[in-house]
């Protein structure tokens, strides 16, 4: 098993870790997992996340926690929250970071194609 580079649950709006939602980083794959009785478990493997978006309301900022936002290419979670986490810029700034070791380790490339309405990758 690898090791475990970051670990922490969802809070409420407190900052109190009060939930059944745990999130865990390896060096390969962010790991969610939610429920009590029932328990599901997400793997996400790092080199298909393609985008994140930190997000911090008010109540947020106030209990210092932020929710990352992340797009990633794999088929079940196109789209998932990291939500309501403390330290959440450097959390996104190690999963980022984490991303992209992981991507040349893999020797995966992302490419992101501009076309005009016209459908030519010519940007004049």
């Amino acid at each position: 098993m690898s090791e475990i580079l970051w670990k922490d649950r969802k809070r409420t709006l407190f900052g109190l870790p009060l939930s059944f939602t745990k999130y865990s980083l390896t060096e390969d794959k962010l790991i969610i997992e939610r429920g009590f009785l029932s328990k599901v478990e997400e793997e996400i493997r790092l080199y298909r996340i393609m985008d994140f978006t930190l997000k911090r309301s008010l109540g947020e900022r106030i209990f210092r926690l932020g929710t990352i936002h992340c797009c990633s290419a794999d088929k079940s979670t196109p789209e998932f929250d990291i939500l309501r986490i403390k330290n959440s810029q450097a959390v996104k700034d190690l999963i980022s970071d984490t991303v992209e070791k992981c991507r040349v380790k893999n020797k995966v490339i992302a490419r992101e194609l501009i076309d005009d309405e016209h459908g030519d990758d010519d940007l004049d």
